[in-house]
């Protein structure tokens, strides 16, 4: 990480993650009264044993102290995977998009910020470098430019962006003189950092689920590839979204058969989320 610069909030994220468990697992071993260089595979195994998936990231200490000869080298424990993490269901998905419609739950900033979540799999560092020039609103439509590509925000979260536009909070400041941030943070002409939306956003949302799920829905609409591009993602990681899905190109296109239909062009399949 020293040789990066600068280092990514995913990579920092992960390299917590890896601290946090292994911390976590090591308490773990003095409840139960093992000494680490006694640590024996019933032990793993017990560990890992009907428990929450994260758990397996301690295999990333376990490999540490293998090759530092701390605990027996013939030890093994599951590497934790990708892929594994919960996702809202589409029933929980439409409970929070009705949720984001209530004015007296949520700030409307952060209402503004979970319709990206929620409606276009967005990750939130992604979302605090949005900046107005990004959205386009008229009286017939409200769109947002994501990766490069204009997405339009359906009904009835279009209005909130309206609202949104219309109250410049935090924008005529003298921390941020004729700012463009959408999500303006506290640093003079700095957006919010992620972590304190995430934040914000979870005392409402279960953001990585709600992300997750909506990719997951999102994978059903459109070849990968135009997903991919629109969303700004690499095609690689949505792909494991489209199989995680149950979805496939080869699906899609026989489902537009089946409706008597030709493939649905470049722009008009990628600005179809949340089927809006």
């Amino acid at each position: 990480m020293h040789q990066k610069t600068p280092i990514s909030r995913r990579m920092f994220l992960r390299s917590k993650q890896s601290i946090t468990v292994g911390v976590a697992f090591l308490n773990w071993l003095v409840e139960r009264e093992v000494d680490l260089q006694d640590l024996s595979q019933s032990d793993l195994d017990d560990w890992v044993a009907g428990r929450n998936t994260t758990r397996l990231v301690a295999h990333r200490f376990l490999n540490l102290a293998r090759r530092s000869r701390l605990v027996n080298t013939d030890l093994k424990m599951a590497r934790h995977r990708r892929g594994t993490a919960s996702r809202m269901s589409l029933a929980e998905q439409r409970q929070a998009n009705a949720d984001l419609s209530d004015a007296e739950a949520m700030d409307l900033r952060d209402r503004a910020a979970g319709v990206l979540v929620l409606v276009f799999g967005q990750r939130v560092e992604d979302i605090v470098r949005l900046t107005w020039s990004d959205v386009t609103i008229t009286p017939a439509s409200v769109t947002i430019r994501l990766a490069g590509m204009s997405l339009p925000i359906p009904s009835p979260f279009d209005d909130l962006w309206r609202q949104l536009r219309q109250t410049p909070r935090h924008q005529q400041t003298a921390a941020h003189p004729n700012s463009t941030w959408i999500f303006p943070g506290q640093k003079p002409g700095q957006p919010v950092n992620p972590d304190h939306l995430a934040n914000r956003l979870r005392q409402h949302l279960q953001v990585r689920a709600a992300r997750l799920g909506a990719l997951n829905e999102l994978t059903k609409l459109a070849p990968v590839t135009i997903a991919a591009e629109a969303l700004g993602y690499a095609p690689p990681t949505l792909e494991r979204h489209t199989v995680g899905s149950g979805a496939t190109y080869a699906r899609y296109i026989a489902n537009v058969k089946a409706m008597g239909q030709p493939p649905l062009p470049r722009q008009a399949a990628a600005s179809s989320p949340n089927g809006s």
